[in-house]
């Protein structure tokens, strides 16, 4: 591996977003002739974590998604339904999976320099254009993708920000509980003294499943609630009090409404620090794919990765900001405000107005289907 001083494009971050760029880029074929370094303080070779994400296609990281549902349910106190997802399927990717294939991928390109556990010092721009410092040397680029998340931003008038915070067990059980076939999406029969609370089941077959404890709120809990809310959730709903963790996880999500600056001169913004968490969900696998792919595209075409802030997106920031909204001042309860929209809804619909890929027709309609008043009175506050 040879490097260089100066590089076409620096990726920082070897995560979902990072790594996302860089095999879209490969897959292209239109880079072989570029020099592009990708930068990350860690290794990558734990499975740390895992994606969710509905497709109604085959995606670019089809041969590695682990399982995939064609049915899931949505459960609440008052509501429970089955739902068929046709045309969509439900998918997971596994962590570990992820970053395997990235970087046998990646370690096939000669044009590719690749420096993890190094710390990036800094991030910046000046006249002789964008860059970055590792152990005191500067490396210099054309373009800087940039997906290391500072932390919560300052917040303006009207601008939320929640947390989506979970604890997730993969378990083996000595009898079969679990339906390989039936996804558990949302299950808010959990205890909502928190906020808003629910669970998730990614059962592998019938003695193995991924359960995910998640909430949306403001402040994180004690390690040993997340624990305790796993334990009463295994055993109250699938009556079982023994089995073997194998695999433990933990994440953190921001849920804003804040806008996110696209770049800061050469240096592009993507992923969680370029906006492309879904602000009501904490859905993220597909916003990164749908936004490398539009960067590649605007690369080849133009030479330039700068891209337009829609009138399309603008509508759906402005639904997130309105869910934040009456989330974060407990207008009401995000337990009954999404049964009410897979309870009235079609899926297919639902799913499309989470990915920002809905009609204005089919956004009426999910909306009327929520509580009225809140909902009018959060978006005049949010208009304002």
């Amino acid at each position: 591996m040879t490097e260089f001083k100066r590089y076409d494009y620096i990726i920082t971050g070897a995560g979902c977003a990072g790594l996302s760029l860089l095999v879209h880029m490969i897959r292209s074929g239109n880079f072989t002739n570029k020099k592009i370094l990708l930068v990350d303080r860690e290794s990558k070779k734990k499975n740390d974590r895992t994606w969710c994400f509905w497709e109604n296609e085959k995606g670019i990281f089809e041969d590695i998604v682990y399982k995939k549902w064609e049915k899931a349910w949505f459960k609440s106190k008052d509501t429970e339904r089955l739902m068929q997802l046709d045309p969509y399927e439900y998918k997971l990717v596994r962590g570990i999976d992820f970053y395997s294939y990235c970087f046998d991928l990646i370690g096939a390109q000669p044009g590719i320099d690749v420096r993890l556990d190094n710390e990036i010092e800094t991030i910046g721009n000046d006249d002789a254009g964008a860059y970055i410092i590792i152990d005191g040397q500067r490396i210099d680029a054309g373009y800087i993708f940039n997906s290391t998340f500072a932390g919560k931003p300052a917040l303006k008038r009207n601008e939320h920000y929640l947390l989506q915070h979970f604890k997730g067990w993969v378990i083996e059980t000595a009898k079969p509980v679990f339906d390989p076939e039936e996804a558990i999406l949302m299950d808010f029969r959990v205890d909502q003294q928190q906020g808003t609370t629910f669970a998730y089941v990614m059962p592998f077959s019938p003695t193995r499943a991924l359960v995910e404890y998640t909430l949306f709120t403001e402040k994180l809990l004690s390690p040993d609630m997340y624990d305790e809310g796993l334990r009463n959730y295994i055993n109250r709903f699938f009556g079982i009090s023994e089995f073997v963790i194998t695999e433990q996880e933990f994440g953190v999500i921001p849920m804003t409404n804040h806008s996110f600056p696209d770049r800061d001169g050469n240096i592009i913004h993507i992923g969680t620090a370029g906006g492309q968490t879904k602000a009501s969900s904490g859905y993220t696998f597909r916003f990164i794919q749908k936004h490398s792919a539009e960067i590649v595209r605007e690369l080849i075409s133009s030479g330039r990765p700068f891209l337009r802030n829609e009138g399309t997106k603008k509508r759906f920031d402005f639904y997130d900001g309105v869910l934040l909204n009456i989330l974060a001042n407990d207008k009401v309860p995000g337990h009954e405000i999404f049964s009410a929209l897979f309870k009235k809804n079609k899926p297919q619909q639902v799913l499309r107005f989470l990915d920002n890929e809905s009609s204005l027709k089919e956004e009426l309609q999910i909306i009327s289907s929520l509580p009225v008043w809140p909902f009018l009175k959060a978006a005049v506050q949010q208009l304002l």
